[in-house]
This record gives structure tokens, C-alpha cells and sequence, in this order.
């Protein structure tokens, strides 16, 4: 896992990362249900979509809008095992321990604070 101001940085060098940001709905939706409801979807999500050690879907499991943590993984890099594995050193094959799930979610919690 990286230090959180090394990754932000990293991922702002992204032409591809850097793109995202929340609009009309997403933005809404985070604004009108606040920061600490969509941090717990976020934990579902992360729970069932990103966690589990074999993701019969893997790289296409995450759309890229309908929530703003869909839009937050993409300009993460938390959107797949692969990208995880790539951008915070998280390695593929195995369940997310505890302190992983807990990092991706300080991460996705970090910019979706910074899209508010």
C-alpha cells in the first residue's frame, strides 16, 4: 500500500485518472446523502466487488457512473485487482485483508472530500 500523498500525486500525472470528476447526479447524490453514508456504500462495494481473492469479472466490474464511488475507484485506481495491484502495490489472487479494505477506503474517501 502508498502513502496517500505519494499516490494522489502519482495519479495526477494520470491523463486517464485525472479526467474524472463527479457531475450532476453523482455530485448531487454525494452533496444531498453526505460523505459518511456513501463511505458506508463504499465498504459494500469494496466488500463484494473488489475484496474477494477470484472476481469472476474482473477489470469490468466497476461502471463508470450511477454512484459516486464508481466515479471515485476510476480516478483511484480501486476499480479493479488489476489496477490495484498496479497503482497501491496490492497484490491479485488472494482476498483483501482488513487494513486493505480500510486503505482503499481512506483513498476513496480522500477524493471524494476533495470533489465536494
Amino acid at each position: 500500500m502508498r502513502d496517500l500523498d505519494e499516490l494522489f500525486a502519482a495519479l495526477s500525472k494520470s491523463a486517464f485518472r485525472k479526467k474524472f470528476h463527479l457531475q450532476g447526479k453523482d455530485l448531487v447524490y454525494l452533496q444531498t446523502k453526505g460523505l459518511p453514508t456513501i463511505i458506508v456504500h463504499a465498504g459494500d462495494f469494496i466488500a463484494k466487488r473488489l475484496a474477494p481473492a477470484v472476481i469472476k469479472n474482473d477489470g469490468k466490474q466497476t461502471p463508470f457512473r450511477g454512484h459516486p464511488v464508481f466515479v471515485a475507484q476510476h480516478a483511484t485506481a480501486c476499480c479493479c485487482r488489476g489496477c490495484l495491484e498496479k497503482w497501491h502495490r496490492i497484490p491479485k489472487g488472494r482476498p483483501l485483508t482488513q487494513d486493505e479494505e480500510d486503505y482503499v477506503l481512506k483513498v476513496l474517501e480522500r477524493w471524494l472530500h476533495n470533489e465536494m
